[in-house]
């Protein structure tokens, strides 16, 4: 498996594909991270056209067991966020099966 790419990597890639300067390119994954996080917080979705969507989702508390000792053990509930692919990201990197 081939390494992933750097934050550094990515922002100059951007750059050189956009034209434009790894400043600019810094400055704009940097808004687009920060709108994510603002508008999902606000409104539970974001959505980033063609790439997916993040969503904030409400996980009820539960009964868990210790992987270590079996016992079980309370998990309270929480916030998370899950973030699902466009279906056109899936199908470009994992191509569905044939029937």
């Amino acid at each position: 498996m081939a390494d992933r790419m750097t934050q550094t990597q990515v922002i100059n890639h951007l750059a050189e594909r956009t034209g434009t300067t790894k400043k600019v390119a810094k400055e704009f994954v940097t808004a687009l991270v920060d709108l994510l996080i603002q508008q999902t917080k606000k409104t539970g979705v974001f959505v980033v056209p063609g790439l997916g969507r993040a969503k904030k989702v409400q996980r009820k508390a539960r009964m868990g067991r210790n992987p270590a000792t079996g016992e079980p053990i309370k998990i309270a509930a929480k916030t998370a966020v899950k973030f699902a692919m466009a279906k056109q990201v899936k199908d470009a990197i994992a191509p569905p099966k044939k029937k």
